[in-house]
């Protein structure tokens, strides 16, 4: 039997399993009463009573009840729009500059804080609120300096202003181009040092050069419409960006190996994520156009900053224009902000009168809607799920989030995942099994190695809708014993390309399937091809001739590099007919060992997939 629907394209009326009370939860619009409980994992603890801590949290409401307000600490500027809707709900307290211990001992009398990039929110300061502390509201995008970790444990929701900034963004990084381009700021600077140097400062064009974006999101796509109203030819390097929507606004999507090679300018929009971490290097930098010029109004991480130096000393990059930096301020003595051919500003990208005042709203609005107990749509962290059912479903939920992760990372760049279907197989009646959790899980695994967005039980459904991402989820029922919630997860995206040919499935989609053994997440489909290989670490695939010596000849290769193989496991058409091997390497091998193993003559095609 087979039941199919689609998740939901609002999250209107998803409750959270943990409130206790069955009127209440984060989507009701009625104020919360001045004590509630929730559940928790039994090792998380949070109250000093041992009569609750094994589950329960007890938030209760202080001094402030008296007058029937909670009280916002705005620790960071706001823009006054921001503030005059909070004071419409809540007492407002105002205190810029505060120092870490400052912040410790106010945050105790607070429900809701408030701050942009400077302040650091970390396990003290909710650890200091006793509890108290609901929400903490990022006013920008970003919320690398907010513990999230911390944040989860103590029950506190955290939530950013993603959207309101990103004209201002783009209209900076139009305005770097322009006059990086044309030599601004160093004519300007000579001008006012009483030299008048036409000569020196000729600049370039902007019509018919060719601009690369590096990442295709809200603001890359923007920026990508301006460049084309100067005449720029503009081509884009996302893999997961829809080709369509590139298409609709003339830009072309390609690899990233032609985008940085054919590049006159590359304007830089993608997260900071471990995948483009110093994405611009020495090695890319070798491969790009000599005179490119750059700009990064994105996050300054992902430049090599000592690298981008060495470039613009060898005349490989002409010029780099830069709002942002791997450490902020940079110190007074960098080579980078000193260097001639560099325009430099502090981090001005959402600076204008008009994003500061959007973000002030967006941010207020989405404190006071969760000090309302309404749903976050912006919220960047999970509500606790009932220990029973976290424990239960704890294996399952690894394996959701990592086959998300190996589905994306088979996609051929410039291919755009648009449907995703899972299917769940289970003796489980459908009643028995909730799979929103597991649906968050794969659509994290999808979205976040390639976005700033944190996917969670909140915003999962939310996030893949503004992506154009539809995830439909089908339910198999087994005959059998319903004692394990599922036996098997299968990830389906369809209408893409595949780095892997051998993991498209005869009906056309890219298809892993995977299943819990022992409490350890395991591969057990690639395409058409039976494998079995546990989900820790990474994973290489190669398709093969099956023949003999060939997983020597790997593990060879991989131990010569002292990379230890965990699991290794060959999945056949027929004896001496085509195999898929699926190896797990607990580290990342050199570049040269995989050019190494697609050289061994048997090997047909590979693909390292990192977890």
């Amino acid at each position: 039997m087979i039941l199919n629907f689609t998740s939901p394209s609002t999250m209107a009326s998803l409750k959270t399993p943990m409130l206790k009370n069955p009127s209440l939860s984060l989507s009701s619009k009625s104020r919360l009463p001045s004590a509630f409980s929730a559940a928790f994992p039994n090792n998380l603890r949070f109250s000093r009573s041992s009569q609750t801590q094994r589950r329960f949290l007890i938030i209760t409401a202080s001094a402030a009840s008296l007058s029937n307000k909670p009280t916002v600490l705005v620790a960071e500027k706001l823009g006054e729009a921001g503030l005059t809707l909070l004071k419409q709900f809540a007492n407002v307290d105002c205190s810029y500059n505060l120092s870490p211990e400052e912040l410790c001992t106010k945050i105790s009398l607070c429900d809701a804080l408030i701050v942009r990039s400077g302040t650091k929110v970390n396990r003290e300061v909710f650890e200091s609120s006793g509890g108290r502390l609901k929400v903490v509201g990022r006013a920008g995008v970003g919320i690398d300096n907010v513990d999230l970790a911390a944040a989860t444990e103590h029950g506190c929701l955290v939530v950013n202003a993603p959207t309101a900034n990103t004209v201002a963004a783009a209209e900076h990084g139009i305005a770097l181009l322009a006059a990086m381009a044309r030599n601004v700021a160093q004519a300007d600077a000579s001008v006012k040092a009483g030299k008048w140097q036409r000569n020196k400062y000729v600049g370039v064009s902007l019509v018919g050069k060719t601009l690369t974006v590096l990442g295709f999101g809200k603001v890359g796509s923007e920026v990508a419409r301006r460049a084309k109203g100067l005449g720029m030819h503009v081509i884009s390097y996302d893999p997961y960006a829809p080709a369509d929507r590139a298409r609709a606004i003339g830009v072309e999507l390609v690899s990233f190996e032609e985008a940085i090679a054919t590049a006159d300018f590359i304007s830089l929009h993608m997260p900071l994520t471990p995948a483009t971490s110093k994405m611009l290097n020495d090695e890319t930098f070798a491969k790009m156009k000599k005179g490119v010029r750059i700009v990064n109004v994105a996050r300054g991480g992902v430049i090599d900053e000592e690298a981008l130096v060495r470039a613009l000393d060898a005349g490989i990059v002409a010029q780099a224009a830069l709002d942002v930096f791997t450490e902020e301020p940079p110190p007074q003595d960098s080579k980078l902000v000193q260097h001639e051919r560099v325009t430099v500003t502090p981090h001005l990208g959402a600076s204008t009168m008009e994003a500061q005042e959007g973000v002030a709203i967006e941010i207020a609005e989405a404190v006071v809607g969760a000090l309302k107990g309404e749903l976050a749509a912006t919220a960047v962290n999970a509500p606790m799920v009932p220990a029973e059912v976290l424990m239960e479903l704890k294996p399952y939920v690894e394996l959701a989030e990592k086959l998300g992760r190996l589905a994306v990372q088979l996609v051929a760049g410039g291919s755009g995942v648009k449907t995703v279907k899972v299917s769940y197989a289970s003796s489980r009646a459908p009643d028995d099994l909730d799979t929103r959790l597991l649906r968050a899980m794969i659509t994290k695994g999808i979205i976040e190695p390639i976005s700033s967005v944190f996917v969670n039980l909140v915003n999962a459904d939310y996030t893949a809708k503004q992506r154009g991402l539809r995830i439909t989820e089908e339910r198999i029922l087994l005959d059998g014993s319903p004692e394990s919630p599922l036996e098997s997860i299968q990830v389906q995206i369809a209408n893409v390309e595949s780095k892997f040919a051998s993991a498209i499935s005869d009906s056309g989609e890219i298809k892993v399937e995977g299943r819990v053994k022992d409490g350890v997440p395991h591969l057990t489909k690639v395409g058409s091809f039976e494998v079995d290989v546990s989900l820790e670490g990474s994973i290489i695939l190669c398709r093969q001739v099956d023949q003999p010596g060939m997983i020597g000849k790997v593990g060879s290769i991989l131990g010569e590099e002292n990379v230890n193989v965990s699991f290794m496991s060959v999945g056949r058409i027929a004896p001496r007919k085509q195999a898929v091997m699926a190896i797990g390497v607990d580290e990342q091998p050199s570049k040269e060992s995989l050019k190494r193993i697609g050289e061994v003559p048997a090997i047909e095609e590979f693909v390292f997939l990192k977890l």
